[in-house]
């Protein structure tokens, strides 16, 4: 799916339809999918799924494959820009009340919520209830869930499982600060070469070399394993091999 068509996609959503989720998946979710069997469910029932990497967007088209590159900074911004109304609701999930207070100047907007889980909130019973409880009794027509994988396609998982709230999770990781300008997006050579996990690596070394040297890595040897498979014919495109 395109940035664009993701983007018509959650506009015309009824805000009171059953809470569902919108993922990005990339390399390190390749990686996640065989650890976690509850980030699998997510990625698999979600609402819908865009391509966040240009490395699988080349992989996939040697495998036969396809995809589109809908990265979730993109849909968020042209979310904002184009769907988004000063008094359309919206929840955020994580962030600061820093960042609130931006989007609120920014856009003017006037129907937000937040809350912010304790960091590693996903491993506490207590907080993870306290969050869907969250969602659930402040309904919203989208859900930013502000945290990278896999606590936000777990979360939403686990929102979707309680079964009382409504609109879209979507999970942007750190789209919200991109857009702010508290992050600063990569050069656009950077990101024109697929190279934007360097440059954020470069930035934040500390927090992300897990990310992006262990999961990362691992997702690309298992996504050349795939690549192969289906080049002899012992699986198709679009499915697991």
């Amino acid at each position: 799916m395109s940035v664009e068509a993701a983007v018509a996609a959650l506009a015309h959503r009824p805000a009171d339809a059953p809470f569902a989720a919108f993922v990005t998946p990339n390399l390190e979710h390749i990686f996640l999918k065989r650890e976690s069997a509850e980030f699998s469910a997510c990625n698999e029932t979600c609402w819908i799924s865009t391509n966040d990497s240009r490395v699988l967007r080349a992989a996939g088209r040697l495998a036969g494959l396809e995809l589109e590159f809908a990265p979730g900074a993109y849909v968020v911004r042209d979310l904002f820009q184009s769907v988004i109304q000063p008094d359309t609701s919206i929840s955020i999930i994580g962030g600061t009340p820093e960042l609130v207070a931006k989007l609120t100047d920014q856009f003017g907007l006037t129907s937000v919520t937040q809350h912010i889980p304790p960091m590693g909130f996903i491993r506490n019973p207590a907080a993870v209830a306290e969050a869907v409880e969250f969602v659930a009794t402040h309904p919203a027509q989208f859900v930013f869930v502000a945290m990278g994988p896999p606590q936000s396609e777990v979360f939403c998982q686990r929102v979707i499982a309680d079964g009382r709230a409504t609109g879209v999770g979507l999970c942007i990781g750190s789209s919200l600060s991109v857009l702010t300008h508290d992050l600063a997006p990569a050069p656009n050579w950077m990101e024109q070469s697929g190279l934007v996990w360097l440059y954020r690596l470069t930035k934040e070394p500390r927090r992300l070399w897990r990310r992006y040297l262990v999961r990362g890595m691992v997702g690309a040897v298992l996504c050349a394993r795939d690549i192969v498979t289906i080049r002899l014919g012992l699986a198709r495109a679009g499915m697991d091999a």
